[in-house]
């Protein structure tokens, strides 16, 4: 089912047992940020990003060698070379998502991100080494943004999929069919809001954060929490400018975001995670990164 009936979509999503797949990567990969400067044709739809001179590539990188050493310690961790002709490439997840055999390729809204679509090298990889089918979204003209766009529940098989100029529903429906999910959610974001993981994070299958103002229709984060009751967690205004709602759960006892997304939670937030839904919540500094315009999960493509 791919649908804008949040009432339809919720009969479903609430009959779907928690046997879909995995709800936590098995693996990760990342991409170097390489060349990291602001790249200004993707600075037209995200406000996000920092000015020209906020951009530090040496700061970047140091911090991009820290959060692959981090993560190392949860799960196999590789990363790929960045490429100054792909300033955005640190942030793979938009361009490079998949499923259990499955390796699929997006389709980028600016020429700058498309270049990434092209490289051979993690195709090979995933082709070559990991034996996945390849699924190439890039050749075709509707945008979809992968999980920048759509948010998965792996667990339960369930699509959170926010409208944009970066996903339309064209998108939607290639994405819903390439990553076989039971049902999706087709929703606008707010007017300003790029990339539904910026707004949205959904924790090994049982917790979400969310940015209320970041839909444009208030019965989305409503229905969010019907579903997951007391662990959907809404975010302060302060808790989503520090892009707390941009986090990733790689194992099912802990949360990764950023040091300024964590010293952002409130009290009640922290607790929630911790006590509540059982995450030890972690962080790392990426303040560098952070001038591209995303944090932490956008820096985490997941293999599963």
């Amino acid at each position: 089912m791919l649908t804008r009936d949040i009432p339809e979509f919720l009969r479903l999503a609430r009959a779907s047992a928690a046997d879909f797949g995995p709800a936590t990567a098995r693996a990760a990969f990342l991409v170097s940020p390489e060349g990291f400067v602001r790249a200004d044709e993707s600075a037209r739809d995200n406000r996000y990003m920092a000015d020209a001179g906020g951009f530090n590539a040496s700061a970047a990188l140091d911090e991009h060698r820290a959060l692959h050493r981090a993560l190392s310690a949860e799960l196999p961790v590789i990363a790929f070379p960045g490429n100054p002709r792909t300033p955005d490439a640190v942030f793979p997840n938009n361009v490079f998502a998949t499923a259990p055999g499955r390796l699929i390729v997006g389709r980028m809204r600016h020429e700058v991100r498309r270049r990434e679509a092209e490289r051979g090298d993690i195709r090979d990889f995933f082709r070559d080494t990991l034996g996945y089918r390849e699924i190439d979204l890039s050749i075709q003209p509707h945008p979809c943004e992968l999980t920048g766009a759509l948010v998965i529940d792996r667990a339960r098989g369930l699509g959170f999929c926010g409208l944009s100029d970066r996903c339309d529903e064209a998108g939607a429906a290639l994405m819903h069919e390439a990553f076989g999910l039971r049902a999706t959610l087709m929703f606008d974001l707010a007017p300003g809001e790029y990339h539904t993981n910026v707004v949205l994070a959904l924790l090994a299958g049982r917790a979400v954060l969310f940015a209320a103002p970041g839909f444009a229709d208030p019965r989305v984060p409503a229905a969010l929490g019907e579903l997951y009751g007391p662990l959907a967690i809404a975010l302060s205004p302060d808790e989503q400018a520090a892009f707390a709602a941009n986090a990733i759960a790689l194992r099912p006892d802990s949360v990764w975001m950023s040091e300024r997304a964590a010293r952002a939670l409130s009290a009640d937030t922290r607790r929630r995670l911790e006590a509540q839904a059982g995450f030890v919540v972690r962080d790392v500094p990426l303040a560098a990164v952070e001038a591209g315009g995303g944090s932490l999960r956008c820096c985490v493509g997941e293999i599963f």
